[in-house]
């Protein structure tokens, strides 16, 4: 009696154990698969004149029979002009380079902050993370405006550099990679600010007390311990900065030119100016693909890395 009684009060942290595993699940299929299945079986279709601007392979409520003569339908068009136009590879590479040294700038400019954050006295560490994470309080249209204000010739910046006799002339910053880049870290800044902040604050400063004390000088504590362990963080910082900077599209638009190439203006362009559906939706899926690849090597390090510790 006493073991059916322990199996039936078992039962239920079971089934709760199990909801707790399956609700992630739920939602990754509800809110990623299916809308990027939906993205891909538009991407497989042909454009047209009308609405949608499209032509429908297939629709979900058809029927088996009707679904397999629509799979016979899908048309490879989309794909085929972005690997046969310049102009996507070109997108797609600026995209990832602007990416890159957006997010090694933020990681030069956010660890040194995060480090000082995690070393500060305890009662000061929330304040600082609050004036950390304060920019997001503000709109992010009203941040990138703001930008604008200071980057152009007659900016604030300009009128700063030229008051202080710095500069004889007005820097032309504003509507060039340089202002993209500028808003892409001012924007993502937090996103790197945080995660290391976690690895640091972990540590214990002991082992950079005993370091010194043994006689290494402050950067070898740091290249040896320090370093080695925020790891983690760092690399969660830049897969938070890097893979939505990718795809960014507002500050480009209005800090950049037509000359700033990226991605996700070209999607737009497609989608909005050239109402080609299949072809932006060609150019997210190809785009999600290359973004999976950092998260998908992260994933296989961190399981590997797991297996090596046991």
């Amino acid at each position: 009696m006493q073991n059916n009684a322990a199996a039936g009060a078992g039962l239920p942290a079971r089934l709760g154990r199990r909801l707790v595993l399956i609700v992630p699940y739920v939602w990754l299929i509800l809110f990623f698969a299916l809308p990027f299945l939906i993205v891909v079986k538009i991407s497989l279709s042909v454009q047209r004149d009308g609405r949608p601007p499209y032509e429908p392979v297939f629709e979900l409520g058809d029927g088996l029979v009707a679904l397999w003569g629509g799979l016979q339908k899908f048309s490879t068009e989309s794909y085929a002009a972005i690997f046969a136009d310049r102009i996507y590879a070109d997108a797609y590479l600026s995209s990832l380079w602007i990416a890159a040294l957006a997010t090694l700038c933020t990681l030069a400019i956010g660890y040194p902050l995060a480090l000082a954050i995690a070393r500060a006295p305890r009662r000061w560490r929330p304040l600082l993370i609050v004036l950390a994470v304060a920019p997001f309080w503000t709109s992010f249209l009203i941040r990138i405006y703001a930008w604008i204000v200071i980057l152009k010739d007659e900016g604030l910046l300009n009128h700063a550099l030229i008051s202080a006799g710095l500069i004889a002339e007005p820097l032309h910053i504003y509507a060039t990679q340089w202002a993209v880049l500028i808003g892409i870290v001012y924007s993502y800044l937090p996103f790197m600010i945080l995660p290391l902040y976690n690895a640091l604050e972990k540590q214990d400063e002991a082992l950079v007390e005993a370091a010194l004390d043994l006689g290494a000088t402050p950067f070898a504590a740091f290249r040896q311990i320090t370093w080695p362990l925020s790891v983690r963080g760092v690399i969660a910082g830049c897969l938070l900065v890097f893979i939505p900077a990718v795809g960014e599209y507002v500050i480009p638009d209005l800090l950049g030119s037509s000359d700033v190439l990226m991605i996700g203006r070209t999607l737009w362009d497609e989608f909005s100016t050239a109402r080609n559906w299949p072809g932006a939706a060609a150019v997210a899926t190809v785009l999600l693909v290359v973004l999976l690849a950092p998260i998908t090597a992260y994933q296989r390090s961190q399981l590997q890395r797991k297996g090596a510790g046991r």
